[in-house]
């Protein structure tokens, strides 16, 4: 079977366990465009009902899966006392290759590791929350203490086949300068997985970001934390691959510092874009996620 017609296979694959989603019925998928360029096959899909949209795009051997929808199925699937404010249960951003593996990012996922029994963020800060938050009718109104932040250091969720992917550490690095070149972007997508205001004491958000290039694709999942007048956290989480390799590289990065020890200018505490390099590492994990060669 050649490159082409696997991927299709594998494309056509999604669609169908996509449709027969119990939380997905989609009812009727259009094939909107496909473009053949050398070595590079995209199928994009697109559907548009109630609130519900799909669509892949394959790079090389590997399949961009991105579903969207707004539902709230999976609240019992977790303990929280409560959910982020706007929770995009059904977001998800799904990179598999040819051969079944690959990884996901999914909001579920990623809120399983927000801590269910533990308010953190008053154990990190105990001093200035006492002084600043004594009386704050939110946290009064939390009967069961959780991390009301929704901290989270997810780094992706990793689908396995008999080929799965191989975990490793590594002492090689992103080349970030070499992502500052200015390349053909030939796919896009932002996702949004959760966020929440903090009952506009701050605001905590989660998404995923990924552009594919000719040659290469770049993944930034980030969370952002802002507590006013306390404290800022960044956990990233940044996922690369060279279509001549055969390995990604993942990057889990997480960043903070209390407000008072910052010395930027107080727009920057709202822009994580421009914030992250101001703010020091707490704790770090680079790893090299190796395939088999076909």
């Amino acid at each position: 079977m050649s490159g082409t017609d696997s991927l299709a296979s594998l494309c056509h694959k999604t669609l169908n366990q996509s449709i027969n989603h119990p939380y997905h019925p989609l009812e009727e998928i259009q094939q909107s465009s496909m473009l053949t360029m050398p070595n590079t096959f995209i199928y994009h899909y697109l559907h548009h009902i109630a609130k519900s949209s799909l669509s892949i795009f394959v790079f090389h051997l590997w399949l961009f899966f991105r579903l969207w929808c707004n539902s709230d199925w999976f609240q019992q699937e977790l303990t929280l006392p409560q959910l982020p404010e706007m929770t995009f249960a059904d977001n998800l951003l799904q990179i598999k290759h040819e051969r079944g593996f690959g990884i996901e990012f999914n909001c579920l996922d990623a809120l399983h590791l927000v801590d269910t029994k533990n308010d953190i963020m008053k154990v990190a800060v105990a001093e200035v929350w006492q002084n600043t938050r004594a009386e704050c009718e939110y946290v009064k109104e939390v009967i069961k203490p959780f991390d009301w932040t929704f901290t989270t250091a997810y780094k992706g969720t990793l689908i396995s086949t008999d080929s799965s992917l191989q975990v490793s550490e590594t002492t090689e690095r992103i080349d970030i300068e070499k992502l500052k070149v200015r390349e053909k972007i030939m796919f896009f997508e932002d996702i949004h997985l959760f966020e929440d205001e903090l009952a506009d004491n701050g605001c905590a958000q989660c998404s995923v970001k990924i552009r594919v290039m000719q040659g290469s694709f770049f993944l930034l999942l980030r969370f952002f934390l802002r507590v006013d007048n306390i404290l800022v956290r960044i956990n990233d989480t940044r996922v690369y691959h060279e279509e001549s390799k055969n390995y990604l590289l993942r990057e889990y990065v997480s960043r903070e510092s209390r407000i008072s020890d910052l010395k930027v200018p107080s727009s920057l505490l709202t822009d994580p874009g421009e914030l992250w390099t101001h703010l020091p590492i707490i704790s770090s994990c680079y790893e090299k996620l190796e395939f088999p060669i076909c």
